[in-house]
This record gives C-alpha cells, structure tokens and sequence, in this order.
C-alpha cells in the first residue's frame, strides 16, 4: 500500500454503479442521436437521387401527351381549313352562278331586242316595197294612157351580145341555194350573183349591193333593157340587187328560203336600175 494510501485526500473517489449507468445511457442517447442523424442526412441524401431518376420518367410522358394534342390540334386546323375553303368554294361558285345568269338574261334581251328591231325593218322594207309598187303601177298606166311607156316593147326585147350572156348566165343558175357571203357557183347572195354573171363578159363589179347600184348609168324602170341591174332601196344604199332578163322578168338570188328565182317585176318591184353594158 501506498504512503499515503491512508490518506483520504489523495485516494480516488471510487465511481458508482449509478455514475456509470448515467453515463453509459447518456453515451448510448448520443449514440443514438447520431445514428438518428446519419440515417436522417444518409435519407435527405438519397432523396434527390430518387427525383432524378424518376424526373425522365414524367417528363418522357408529359412530351407524349404535348405532341398528342399538338396532332390533335393540327388535326383539327386541317379540318377547319379545309371546311373553310369548301365554304368559299360553294360561295365562288354561287356568285359565278349567279353572274353567268345575268348574263344570260342580258343576252336574251339584246337577241330578242334584235329579233324585234330585225322583225320591224323587215316590215318597214315590205311596206316600202308594197308603195313602190303602187307607184310602179301607177307609172306604167299613165305611161300606156299616154302611149310613152315602151316598158311592154322593152320587156318584149331579146338579149344580144354580152347582154344575153348575161341574161344566159342569171338564167342558168336558178333553183341555186341563196347563201349569204356566197359567190358561186354552188350558192349565191344578190350581189354575189350579179358579179358573177357580169364577170362572164369580163366587166369587174364591185362586191356589195350598194356599190352595185351606182356602177352604171341610172336608167328608168320604165326603159329597161335585157342585162340591167335592178336594185331595191336608194342609189348608193341599195339592200337588195337583181338583173333584168326581158319580158317583164328579173332574176335574183332572193333569201334562204326561195334561193335563185326568176320573177315577174310585179313580184317585188324594184327601186330603180343601171346599165353597165
């Protein structure tokens, strides 16, 4: 034993049972406490790890339900535009409908507006026609009271050299169809067949009718002579021509329905008459 084991102050107080309990547990807390912790930190640790794993997982699914109802939507524009442009094709269509009538009543109204105008000279040229040939009646009985007329000798003549050329050609050519612009030798129009027939003795005339009235001498209708060019209407505006075959008879290419005829004068009878032979 110590020197001083005897005394008290230099011994070592012995520690108690107690002492020792208290202490272990408060160790044995703080041990806990810390593994509480570093389960708790090791837990807040793996957490993010788990977010990050699943974050692709819900972004790969909120990208297919985006690009669904974009197809979606686009599926529905489509649509829409599509609808759109049958509405505003049935709306053209419609107005283009609706202008193609009009101007089909336009036209109709012009055509019988035509027909009307057409259908009134028609009788103004049957009624002029109708007073001329009073006035040519009249002539010819004053001419015979008188015993002046030669329109009977003259109607009575023969043809001679070109005139009955002529008259031989004009003859030749009726039961011909009438055809308007026509000049042979199949159809004729008036004046296409007055040029035709003077052409035979090499005389040029002009084309039309009215030229045609005013390409020789103006003779009377009552001094007529084989080969002369009648004509209906005035000098210089004359709508229809014929020629002068003898014996009170002309021959003219008429219209579409009678064709080449050869007629009496008292049939139509005409304005005046010039020689060109």
């Amino acid at each position: 034993m110590s020197h001083t084991a005897h005394i008290r102050s230099h011994r070592k107080p012995r520690r108690s049972a107690s002492t020792i309990a208290m202490r272990a547990g408060v160790a044995g807390g703080v041990l806990s406490t810390l593994a509480v912790a570093g389960a708790s930190g090791s837990a807040n640790a793996a957490e993010p790890v788990t977010q990050t794993l699943e974050l692709p997982t819900l972004t790969a699914d909120l990208a297919a339900q985006v690009a669904q109802s974009a197809d979606v939507t686009q599926q529905a524009a489509a649509s829409y535009q599509l609808q759109a442009e049958r509405d505003a094709a049935a709306a053209k269509a419609a107005k283009q409908a609706k202008t193609d009538l009009a101007e089909a009543k336009k036209k109709a109204a012009e055509a019988k507006k035509k027909a009307e105008e057409a259908e009134r000279k028609e009788a103004a040229e049957r009624a002029s026609r109708a007073a001329e040939r009073t006035t040519l009646s009249a002539s010819s009985d004053t001419g015979s009271s008188t015993g002046t007329g030669s329109s009977s000798n003259t109607s009575t003549s023969t043809a001679t050299g070109s005139a009955a050329a002529v008259v031989s050609f004009v003859q030749a050519q009726v039961g011909k169809a009438y055809v308007s612009g026509a000049t042979g030798p199949s159809a004729y129009d008036c004046s296409g067949l007055v040029q035709a027939a003077f052409k035979q003795v090499g005389i040029s005339l002009p084309r039309v009718s009215q030229a045609q009235s005013t390409a020789g001498t103006q003779v009377g209708l009552d001094n007529l002579q084989p080969g002369d060019i009648l004509y209906w209407g005035g000098a210089g505006s004359a709508y229809h021509v014929g020629v002068y075959v003898g014996g009170g008879m002309f021959v003219g290419a008429q219209n579409s329905s009678t064709g080449v005829v050869e007629r009496p004068l008292s049939y139509d009878p005409p304005s005046g008459a010039v020689r060109v032979l």
